[in-house]
């Protein structure tokens, strides 16, 4: 997703003062796990590797997900690659549009990827809400890529202001999924809102995040609960998240040095880390120098992108290619629509850091 890219270290050591002098908030989302139990499940866990998943047949979330554009052929070849490559983890995310559109068959297609991924030993970790790129989504037919654009037709979710109602239905669909799925060991993870305060949002963000995760912990589940840390800047946000997730999950798309500040950071809160974003190749942050630190240190390492397709994310956030031509440097992904490799040497490394799973 966009990231705002810090260009001094600043923020890092800020955020560490942050956490270190904030008090928790009045009212705590529920019961957040103690960090011994997080640790507990942590070390029953593989290695945590994989990719932010969305199959190249689809723009965006409502594509994925909807009835007449769900294309389990597609999952079921994509992520036999991912299997390949010693993948074990997919991140994908979830829409409330389609939710609400067809709960019933957009349960039963939850399912039905939760099985194809089990089929590839690939366990999953559900996003519920998100700031970044379009707002105000609509059920139906999804807009057609803008050539060279990366994720043109992103949507967001809910992407608007809410009222009473709306929030009420929210809350019905989250406490559904949750409740349907909460036993499900085919799901790592509840990663209950991605990057709140994007798109200029800020803390206007606050009121949803608090609000999922007062649902999520109102239903029955196994699994623990996390919204990934991403903007430093964001203290409200910041510290909401962190002292509310089960386990820590953060965004980091820069290079080495700057990584291992935030992680150093994070670790202070003595729960495990899972990096549910990184791996930007014109920002230095890569396979071959992102994917070994966080083997070392035993952090979950969830790259964007797998498949280059109708995200358009091999191209740069902010540099656009109106021609559509294939940039000489890919941004995300792994491979290509036919399963080729991007860089062979790059597949070849992976494959290597991942054996041990």
């Amino acid at each position: 997703m966009k990231k705002i890219i810090l260009t001094t270290l600043s923020y890092v050591f800020f955020g560490a003062s942050v956490f270190a002098q904030l008090k928790p908030p009045a009212k705590p989302a529920g019961t957040v796990w103690p960090a011994v139990k997080a640790q507990q499940w942590y070390s029953k866990q593989a290695w945590v590797t994989g990719a932010n998943y969305i199959p190249s047949t689809a723009i965006n979330q409502l594509e994925m997900w909807q009835a007449d554009t769900f294309d389990p052929q597609t999952i079921d070849k994509e992520l036999g690659w991912a299997e390949i490559i010693g993948f074990n983890t997919m991140r994908v995310f979830l829409h409330s549009l389609a939710y609400k559109q067809d709960p019933t068959g957009f349960k039963k297609r939850i399912s039905t990827y939760l099985g194809i991924a089990d089929n590839h030993h690939i366990k999953t970790m559900f996003v519920f809400f998100d700031d970044c790129w379009n707002p105000n989504p609509k059920i139906g037919k999804q807009p057609d890529p803008k050539p060279g654009v990366h994720n043109s037709g992103w949507s967001q979710d809910p992407g608007r202001k809410l009222d009473d109602k709306e929030y009420a239905a929210l809350a019905t669909y989250v406490k559904d999924v949750m409740n349907t799925f909460g036993h499900d060991k085919r799901i790592l993870l509840w990663d209950l809102y991605n990057e709140p305060g994007n798109s200029k949002r800020r803390d206007q963000s606050y009121d949803l995040l608090s609000k999922v995760f007062t649902w999520a912990r109102e239903t029955n589940h196994d699994q623990p609960v996390s919204s990934g840390l991403w903007a430093w800047d964001m203290t409200k946000l910041n510290t909401f998240q962190a002292l509310n997730s089960d386990v820590i999950t953060y965004h980091e798309y820069e290079e080495p040095e700057k990584h291992l500040r935030i992680l150093q950071v994070l670790k202070t809160h003595g729960r495990p880390l899972i990096c549910t974003e990184y791996m930007a190749r014109r920002n230095k942050s890569l396979f071959s120098n992102i994917l070994p630190i966080l083997k070392k240190e035993n952090i979950g390492a969830i790259n964007w992108g797998l498949v280059s397709g109708k995200s358009n994310t091999i191209y740069a956030w902010d540099t656009p290619m109106p021609d559509g031509a294939e940039p000489q440097l890919w941004f995300h992904d792994i491979f290509r629509k036919d399963g080729s490799p991007y860089k062979a040497d790059e597949v070849e490394f992976i494959k290597q850091e991942t054996k041990r799973n």
